[in-house]
């Protein structure tokens, strides 16, 4: 008996189908001979932006185990088995989102771990290290902290020793978390663990010392060292201090993140520091939260990106992260000079007649070497979010101009007997969270469109469920808003571009390899969200409000959004930087 030839598909069609496969970047037809063992997700009819900044295109995203295994053009994955099937229809499949500047120590630690206002809008990733990291701990650190809290003190004991920053990101990933998290190490951490919290330069001894954290936390995973140069006591750090800290980091593949020294006045002098410890430091440099502070300085927003264009066009490795707001946020002791916190003594120096009277007359006359946020967004622009102690609470939500006329006195005086009033609440770096309303939209409209751009929240993720205070929009809302008002709305950028500085582009900054776009091999960290609804809703006023339009986030393949619910699991890992070393028993 004749068999008869196998039926073959038009020519044509099977054209058509390889041709879309190489414009989507993916496998051809055949390598659908892998789905014989079926998907755990099988993702369908999606538009993919797969990250990379390439056009969009119809497909489907098959995923096994934790890692994308398929990424076809649209029909290829229509008959594979799969346990989960979701109809992104309408939809978008994106990369998860990389929040480049996250402030979510505790909720990682000491909360329950789900991160809700972030994953909520897209984040599968976040990392800390802006200034100040929980490890390595020692007993500067831990007077740092002011912690007093024994089971705190329990389990950030355990971060002494040589490898406390690794052991950090551990007991994060132990104690359950629904998002990736990273970090850089803290410089200021470096610096506190080596000479407390005294001014000064550092004696040959303790920047050896430095040099040494430095390097046990490079191998621990830390993807560089980040600075925060307003806030005591790490704006006591030299350039030449902060330049040793980056030459130990070079070695390693890490990167130099920086909260400059000035956002103001001094943003231009501040930027070119910061280009300098890059270039002597021989490491890549990331401004933090990129802005022109202050009506009078937002003319200088266009000299700050020629800077970073022309420092590029001379070979240096720069770029920059923004949040997408008009304000800011950090504890109300940033008006203080920073001279007022040397010691730690804080409240002790308020307190003393003579030195409060010394602190009043700075506030209200700045020298040139610190900046004082209160007068870059005027008393009418600072916004007190929270207190620790109850009988401040009527202070919450009202600005500082307005507290200071209610108690008859001025600016000044209010926001230093408020910081007294509610006295150290004995962990936290800033004790009263506060907002200062000091940038422009039209600059934050020009930043976005730069091509060296990335997104980060500088914020922690919060819970409407349990926020029991106001807090500044941007846990909720920062990476919603980009697509929605800022992409759909604005049009200030294309949703490819945007797509890729949520994801692609941090992974590069971080030399993440396996995350950050929709590649087959990656891990599959993927969000599926409605590009005509999703939304910032958080304001200043009503802030725990989730975002809209996210349908559904997988972290490492597993469901932590699904149809817009939190679901509570817990599959987030930690994640390490490029000299990471695993240490041997």
């Amino acid at each position: 008996m004749r068999l008869s030839p196998p039926r073959r598909a038009p020519r044509r069609a099977l054209l058509g189908l390889l041709g879309a496969a190489l414009v989507a970047g993916v496998a051809p037809p055949r390598a659908a001979a892998q789905d014989d063992a079926g998907f755990d997700v099988l993702i369908v009819g999606g538009r993919i932006v797969d990250g990379s900044g390439n056009a969009w295109f119809y497909g489907d995203v098959g995923i096994r185990g934790d890692r994308i295994v398929q990424v076809a053009a649209p029909g290829v994955l229509s008959r594979a088995p799969a346990r989960e099937r979701i109809d992104a229809r309408g939809l978008v499949v994106a990369p998860g989102f990389i929040d480049m500047q996250a402030q979510s120590y505790d909720p990682l630690l000491f909360g329950d771990g789900r991160e809700v206002g972030k994953i909520a809008q897209g984040v599968t990733t976040e990392i800390l290290g802006e200034g100040w990291t929980t490890a390595p701990v020692n007993e500067n650190t831990l007077r740092r902290t002011g912690t007093a809290d024994t089971a705190r003190v329990r389990i950030e004991r355990q971060f002494a020793g040589g490898h406390g920053f690794g052991e950090w990101l551990e007991a994060m990933e132990r104690h359950g978390i629904s998002l990736n998290v990273g970090s850089m190490l803290g410089a200021e951490t470096a610096r506190v663990y080596a000479m407390g919290q005294a001014m000064g330069a550092p004696s040959p001894a303790q920047l050896d010392t430095m040099r040494a954290v430095v390097r046990r936390a490079m191998l621990d995973g830390a993807f560089g060292i980040g600075s925060a140069l307003i806030y005591p006591p790490g704006n006591y750090a030299s350039t030449g201090e902060l330049t040793e800290l980056a030459r130990a980091v070079a070695p390693y593949g890490g990167i130099y993140a920086t909260h400059l020294r000035s956002e103001g006045d001094n943003v231009l002098e501040a930027m070119d520091e910061a280009l300098r410890i890059g270039r002597e430091g021989g490491v890549p440099v990331e401004i933090y939260h990129l802005k022109a502070a202050g009506r009078r300085n937002w003319p200088k927003q266009r000299a700050m990106i020629a800077k970073i264009d022309s420092a590029r066009a001379a070979g240096q490795d720069v770029g920059a992260g923004m949040y997408v707001y008009t304000a800011g946020s950090t504890g109300l002791a940033a008006v203080l000079p920073p001279w007022a916190s040397a010691g730690g003594k804080r409240l002790a120096n308020l307190t003393d007649p003579a030195t409060r009277a010394r602190v009043h007359a700075e506030m209200l006359s700045p020298t040139s070497t610190w900046e004082n946020l209160a007068q870059l967004a005027g008393p009418e622009g600072v916004l007190v979010l929270g207190v620790s102690k109850p009988e401040n609470q009527r202070w919450v939500g009202k600005t500082l101009a307005a507290i200071a006329e209610e108690q008859r006195k001025d600016w000044a005086d209010a926001a230093i007997d408020l910081i007294l009033a509610d006295g150290a609440s004995g962990r936290e770096r800033h004790e009263i969270p506060t907002a200062y309303f000091m940038m422009s939209e039209d600059n934050v409209k020009l930043e976005i469109a730069q091509p060296w751009i990335k997104f980060g929240s500088d914020a922690f993720g919060a819970d409407p469920d349990s926020s029991r205070e106001l807090v500044h929009p941007r846990a909720y809302g920062n990476f919603a808003r980009v697509l929605g008002r800022y992409v759909r709305d604005e049009r200030a950028l294309p949703l490819e571009d945007a797509i890729r500085k949520l994801t692609s582009a941090a992974a590069a900054r971080l030399s993440i390899r396996d995350r950050g776009l929709l590649r087959p091999g990656m891990f599959a960290d993927v969000v599926v969200f409605d590009p005509a609804t999703v939304a910032d809703r958080a304001t200043y006023e009503r802030p725990n409000q989730l975002a809209d339009g996210v349908r559904f986030v997988l972290v490492n393949g597993v469901a932590v959004v699904k149809d817009g619910k939190v679901t509570g699991a817990r599959p987030g890992r930690a994640l390490r930087g490029p000299g990471y070393r695993a240490a041997t028993p």
